[in-house]
């Protein structure tokens, strides 16, 4: 990880041996336990890896997954994990490569939700939240701050952006609403003023060499990455059945308004509406999560947020968290088996919210080049990230108005929890320091602060 990747003038004149199946999934295995770092994280830990030190594929080839990845709703790291998995090892390539970049973090979050439901109010984990929160406030800010700086490059986008932050923060109109609308700009907007709206969705082109790759640049395309309609029609049809048998047995044997039922169909609506990563998602996940099932408080969503943060995988793994308190607080098998009701919670909900995911690569895989760079499919998302940029906004004024009032504008003024928050905010912003880093100090600063205030 750390040497440095050869120049085009010291780079490798052949490319080496084939990949066998055994050795990329030993390396998606590893790759579950260390993508720290949220997407663009992960990405840079993958091009490292795969691009640079193991020539797997090349910076072109690379970089024309990505940016397909980028066109889809859902977590753009994992899906091109999935479709570098796919393009090397066919269909079982591509499962495995996704399965094991959540799994490890499913399995993580699943006995970190434990011990925070569990064990809470203890001052040990209260005092480390104490302090999490307003750093979690902080890293909201700087989200909103990092997808506006790249996505908000003329006013027709700030202006996108502003109607996005007044509709939910003002009218409290529906994230799904927001998104359709944006599009619906996006669509004419390519059509009228295309300039206004090629920024965004890209990822930039190659221009860098570390020589040839078991994937290179004129590396045909393998016979199972050509388009055939009988592959269209057994993805969908296998796709359509993992997602309806476990929704059909949901419903048949628990209800329609069950809680598991309803977080399978909540979440399959979320899958596809993550538009611009999670930080986008995550308004959604509130509006229903919180608002209108109840499965969490604010407070608890805040909490789940920083524990996303500090461990691998996509940050929209946060969706386990929530459903692990959801079935916990709902005791969905009743009292005495509250943490199987957690788990199988967090696995369903992890479920319904990747599969879309593995169906997109494998149904549009083959279509990439045909979709690459077409304003007809980039202009709507650039429409839609700059929306995002409002709500991320939004969703950083409700984290910070819970944590700085906590028992509401009458119950007075955290002062210390603000300190907290401008402290994080100046490591991030001013020194660029690293999240995970950032997080551990607040959550000793907090804990040092219950202890000391008690």
């Amino acid at each position: 990880m750390s040497r440095s990747a050869p120049t085009t003038e010291n780079a490798p004149a052949t490319a080496p041996a084939p990949v066998s199946f055994r050795e990329a999934l030993l390396f998606w295995l590893k790759l579950g336990f260390i993508s720290f770092g949220g997407p663009a994280g992960q990405i840079a830990i993958m091009h490292q890896e795969l691009v640079e030190r193991r020539r797997w594929i090349s910076e072109r080839r690379f970089l024309h997954a990505l940016n397909y990845c980028m066109v889809l709703p859902g977590p753009e790291a994992q899906q091109l994990a999935t479709y570098i998995g796919w393009l090397m090892h066919r269909a079982r390539g591509g499962i495995v490569a996704g399965v094991l970049f959540v799994l490890p973090s499913l399995l993580i979050l699943i006995g970190l939700s434990w011990v925070y439901v569990a064990f809470g109010e203890t001052p040990l984990v209260a005092g480390l939240f104490y302090g999490i929160k307003p750093a979690v406030t902080a890293i909201v800010v700087q989200a909103a701050h990092r997808i506006g700086s790249r996505a908000l490059r003329n006013n027709v986008l700030w202006a996108i952006a502003a109607a996005s932050f007044v509709a939910i923060a003002g009218f409290n109109l529906p994230f799904p609403a927001i998104v359709i609308g944006a599009a619906l700009v996006g669509v004419i907007g390519g059509r009228l003023a295309p300039d206004r709206f090629r920024a965004g969705g890209a990822h930039g082109t190659a221009d860098k060499s570390f020589g040839p790759a078991v994937i290179d640049d004129a590396t045909p395309r393998p016979e199972h990455a050509r388009f055939a309609w009988s592959r269209v029609a057994r993805v969908l049809v296998v796709g359509g059945l993992l997602w309806l048998v476990p929704m059909g047995l949901l419903a048949g044997a628990l209800g329609w308004q069950h809680t598991l039922t309803q977080m399978g169909w909540f979440f399959t609506k979320a899958a596809l509406l993550t538009f611009g990563g999670a930080y986008a998602v995550l308004p959604y996940v509130y509006q229903g999560a919180v608002a209108h099932y109840g499965w969490l408080t604010p407070a608890q969503m805040i909490d789940g947020l920083a524990l996303g943060e500090t461990t691998p995988g996509p940050l929209i793994m946060v969706v386990a968290f929530v459903g692990f308190v959801g079935g916990y607080v709902k005791a969905v098998f009743g009292p005495d088996s509250l943490f199987l009701a957690g788990a199988v919670a967090a696995t369903l909900v992890t479920w319904f919210t990747f599969l879309p995911s593995f169906i997109f690569i494998l149904l549009g895989g083959p279509l990439v080049e045909t979709t690459h760079n077409d304003l007809k499919f980039t202009a709507p998302l650039t429409a839609i990230t700059a929306a995002v940029v409002g709500v991320v906004l939004n969703l950083a004024l409700f984290f910070g108005y819970h944590v700085l009032w906590p028992q509401g504008l009458e119950g007075g003024f955290d002062l210390m929890s603000a300190l907290i928050a401008l402290g994080a905010a100046v490591a991030l912003f001013r020194f660029r320091a690293n999240v995970i880093h950032v997080i551990a100090v607040c959550a000793a600063v907090g804990f040092a602060l219950r202890m000391f205030m008690t």
